[in-house]
């Protein structure tokens, strides 16, 4: 018997992405400044693993690149749409302004986020978790755990 398949919106809860059912992070405020990217080395539900190989991480940062430039896409045709831009005036400044102070605010989470993602494009979702173990990472060496 299978599970019914929770939707992806749980990853941006920044869920497991094996169970979609777990949380990643030990604590669940984004902006707890000093322990806001501390992993679970797996999964409280289904023991799926979180730290793949050696500097498995280091690849989130093109995604984090990517979610802001979004972003700041996103931004930057909402303020087109809605305010205008204009040789005249600095409308234009009051927008870097206003999508640099949006980007400060949403880094934390995007950083988290970001590690999810990541983990989600070589952790698929398993709607037999319940019975299937998690695949044993095969590349990790334990003296160079959390080496990211």
């Amino acid at each position: 018997m299978s599970d019914p398949k929770p939707s992806a919106l749980n990853l941006m809860k920044c869920k497991c992405p094996r169970c979609r059912i777990g949380n990643m992070f030990e604590y669940g405020n984004p902006y707890s400044t000093t322990k806001f990217m501390k992993m679970k080395d797996s999964c409280e539900v289904c023991k799926q693993p979180y730290d793949l190989e050696v500097g498995f991480y280091y690849g989130s940062s093109y995604v984090s690149y990517a979610l802001t430039v979004a972003l700041s896409v996103a931004t930057f045709v909402a303020w087109w749409v809605l305010i205008g831009f204009s040789l005249n005036d600095n409308r234009i400044f009051y927008w870097l302004t206003f999508n640099a102070i949006l980007l400060l605010a949403l880094q934390p989470w995007l950083m988290r986020f970001s590690r999810t993602l990541w983990l989600s494009f070589f952790v698929k979702y398993n709607k037999h978790w319940r019975t299937v173990p998690p695949q044993k990472t095969e590349r990790m060496v334990e003296e160079h755990k959390h080496s990211w």
